[in-house]
């Protein structure tokens, strides 16, 4: 074994100073989730653009499902406005609420599902 001077372990942050993924001086970035987009449809069908929903946290740090137009009530009621919206205490609550809505959100009259089967026939 080759003889190495004795030193300390380097911390996480030390070591992605060193890698140059962090600004000596500087705090770590913050990121914060503050909306989800559900959606039937998968990520690049055309048509996901028009049937998605949207579960966004509030100022007051609660969750709201809508779809950008108009807000949903905790039974999936949608009515204008952000004002009627349920808020939710946590983000999986609204999740959920948001995946039980989602097959139904129509637009002219076809519902993400009748979209989904116009683009992805089965064979």
């Amino acid at each position: 074994m080759t003889n190495q001077p004795a030193r300390p372990a380097m911390t996480m942050r030390e070591i992605r100073e060193h890698l140059g993924h962090a600004t000596p001086g500087l705090p770590d970035v913050d990121v914060t989730v503050t909306r989800i987009e559900v959606s039937l449809l998968p990520a690049g069908d055309i048509n996901r653009k028009y049937y998605r929903l949207f579960v966004e946290r509030t100022v007051r740090g609660t969750w709201t499902v809508h779809d950008g137009h108009g807000g949903y009530d905790i039974d999936g009621d949608w009515a204008p406005g952000l004002a009627v919206a349920h808020e939710f205490e946590n983000s999986d609550d609204a999740v959920a609420l948001a995946k039980r809505l989602a097959p139904n959100v129509k637009v002219n009259g076809l519902t993400a599902a009748d979209a989904y089967r116009r683009t992805h026939p089965t064979p």
